[in-house]
């Protein structure tokens, strides 16, 4: 099973287009006929289509605050921020989409905005101690230099000493990565901490998302900052979560892929197919393509499998390679490459095969103190999906 290796990022213990056209049980039938017509098209590509909500506002925001787990404080404030999102973000308001977001959050803050870490000051100085290394310092070296007085006149080391949640070691890095050449040396001038927020979304997604559609609210310093609050951190978390096109039959494998990547589970199932018709074992990770810098290289386990079926399905090494450079993409499903490798594998299997399958990956990360995948976080969110879904049903009866 593979690692999937994170630093200070993401902590685990951290619905397609399947999923919204369902609507509240309330919608009247002709709005619902119209907004199913509209996102049927909408998965046939992967430009995101305008949905009007059945519900105004008001009962939007009341079934996400009858979504939301028993004990979650500023009740109003959180439903109003995720209701934020969903309409911007155009997602439709209803009991799975709401749930699914509500499901992540959950599970990886219990709905606070700034969550604690555990050990967070431990976990912290052996990353330093690590990077000291990989860069050529002596950890000693790299200890001294952050008791240099930082912006606020504490030395760095304090502040990392004291420091108990994400977003105050997040600006502690920035402070020494922008005051001290060695921090510059150490962490390549890129602050090491990668997640962050109430969905501990990834800040090169939130980054890169706002890069392709304007984030809604005014920005007072950057959008590392705003991942880190509740408003922004749920936008982008729902953003990640449920922001682009999958014809998942189930959200457990939009859940899995809010672990693994956009269409991991899409991908672990097309790596199943081209097993089974190549007679090639391949670890169902999601990843059709290296990364890194033998990419160029070096051919992944998938891409040589691929070439061993090319003769008998008519295909080309130039036209797999562009395929499956597609992974992140909602068009590599209707690519004559993913056809024509189901078409063979359910001919040999003699049966059809799933279109998705959770991603058999092992996480690894400074913040994990116990062997977790990909498949057990999946089945946790989707365990408290399920029960946020009775919740609302039940209070709407």
């Amino acid at each position: 099973m593979p690692l999937r290796i994170a630093a200070l990022d993401h902590d685990p213990a951290a619905s397609g287009c399947a999923d919204r056209p369902r609507a509240s049980s309330a919608a009247p039938t002709a709005l619902f006929a119209t907004a199913l017509a509209t996102l049927l098209a909408a998965c046939a590509t992967d430009e995101p289509v305008p949905v009007r909500s059945a519900m105004t506002h008001a009962e939007a925001r009341a079934l996400i605050v009858q979504a939301l787990p028993p004990g979650v404080g500023e009740r109003a404030g959180w439903a109003a921020d995720i209701h934020a999102a969903l309409t911007a973000l155009q997602v439709p308001v209803n009991a799975s989409n709401v749930c699914a977001a509500v499901a992540i959050t959950e599970q990886e803050s219990s709905f606070r905005a700034n969550p604690t870490v555990p050990g967070l000051a431990a976990i912290a100085w052996r990353e330093i101690d690590a990077k000291s290394e990989r860069a050529g310092v002596p950890p000693a070296v790299a200890r001294t230099a952050l008791k240099l007085p930082s912006s606020n006149g504490r030395s760095f080391a304090e502040r990392i000493d004291a420091a108990t949640t994400e977003k105050e070691l997040s600006e502690i890095f920035d402070d020494f990565v922008g005051m001290v050449p060695m921090g510059r040396r150490l962490f390549a001038g890129a602050n090491p901490v990668r997640t962050g927020g109430p969905m501990q979304v990834a800040i090169a997604f939130a980054e890169q998302h706002a890069a392709a559609r304007p984030y809604p609210y005014p920005v007072a310093t950057d959008l590392r900052a705003e991942v880190f609050t509740r408003r922004g951190g749920l936008y982008f978390g729902i953003a990640h979560l449920l922001d682009y096109p999958a014809d998942y039959d189930r959200p457990l494998y939009r859940f899995a892929d809010f672990n693994a990547g956009h269409y991991a589970s899409r991908n672990a199932a097309f790596q199943n197919a081209v097993s089974i018709a190549s007679g090639i074992a391949l670890d169902l990770d999601g990843d059709l393509v290296l990364r890194g810098p033998d990419a160029g290289r070096r051919t992944g386990a998938t891409e040589a499998a691929l070439r061993s079926l090319a003769p008998r399905l008519g295909l080309d090494q130039d036209a797999i390679r562009a395929a499956l450079a597609q992974e992140k993409e909602a068009r590599f499903a209707r690519s004559a490459v993913y056809r024509k490798v189901f078409e063979a594998a359910e001919q040999a299997h003699g049966r059809p095969l799933p279109r998705a399958v959770v991603p058999r990956i092992q996480l690894k990360s400074p913040k994990i103190t116990r062997q977790l995948t990909t498949e057990w976080f999946a089945t946790r969110v989707d365990e408290r999906h399920r029960r946020c879904v009775v919740r609302v049903n039940a209070q709407g009866a």
